[in-house]
């Protein structure tokens, strides 16, 4: 499918989730995902901050970002941590040639595969909430293009989360993201409970819960807490199978 497709079908089906209970996880994980098929990178997450202003893990591609971003959270450093502080676009870092300006965190990222990074803020009129992170286990320099498509998804995500007008008063925002870190717990647990009764990876867990959900038409935050109060058994969730790569 070429990029252009994928980008519609993209925008079509944030309108379909983008309902008044929709899942904040679930439109942002779709966004990681769609990142790694339509551009040039392997990897992709999403942190938000919170109403305190801490950057806290939302959504990724896969589980090593999933550490990667906790990382950064933990070692307060790193490219979604600058962006995020700066609201200043980072593209095209080597991690290679980042050591000095991330010391902990360049070879944590090095460690898992990664070569170079990028990353995005999520802005609405003038204020940031949160970052697009994208990663590349090769180096190399993404597109003009590239670019610019990827803080168009950056910029979707955060219309996302601000669904309707009245969502831009700062009470309302903080509720929004409120939930969705609240949300982020609940799942973990729900997913720490499917990989122990189906002994197979996060990854693995995570698009079983997601599977399911939809399957089912149910929203992810749901099914996990419907897990976690053993409601329904981890075991008896939908399979899922690996979808192949989009390519241009």
């Amino acid at each position: 499918m070429a990029r252009e497709s994928l980008l519609i079908a993209t925008l079509v089906e944030l309108a379909d989730n983008l309902v008044d209970d929709y899942d904040i996880i679930d439109v942002l994980t779709v966004l990681s995902d769609r990142c790694v098929q339509a551009l040039d990178v392997d990897a992709a997450g999403v942190m938000l901050a919170s109403p305190g202003g801490e950057l806290q893990f939302v959504a990724s591609s896969s589980e090593s970002v999933r550490i990667l971003e906790l990382f950064q959270i933990q070692a307060d450093e790193g490219p979604c941590v600058d962006c995020f502080r700066n609201g200043i676009a980072i593209v095209n870092h080597s991690l290679h040639d980042a050591e000095q300006r991330w010391p902990r965190f360049a070879p944590r990222a090095l460690a898992h595969g990664f070569r170079s990074v990028h990353c995005l803020p999520m802005r609405l009129r003038g204020r940031t909430i949160g970052a697009l992170n994208l990663f590349r286990t090769h180096e190399g320099t993404l597109s003009a293009e590239d670019v610019l498509v990827a803080q168009g998804l950056a910029d979707v995500a955060t219309i996302a989360i601000l669904q309707h007008q009245s969502s831009l008063d700062a009470g309302t925002l903080n509720t929004q993201l409120s939930n969705a870190l609240n949300s982020r717990v609940i799942i973990e647990q729900a997913r720490g409970m499917v990989r122990q009764a189906t002994s197979c990876g996060m990854d693995d867990a995570f698009n079983r819960l997601r599977a399911h959900a939809r399957n089912h038409n149910e929203g992810l935050t749901v099914l996990a807490t419907r897990i976690v109060g053993r409601a329904i058994l981890s075991s008896d969730l939908d399979e899922w199978f690996q979808p192949a790569r989009l390519t241009s």
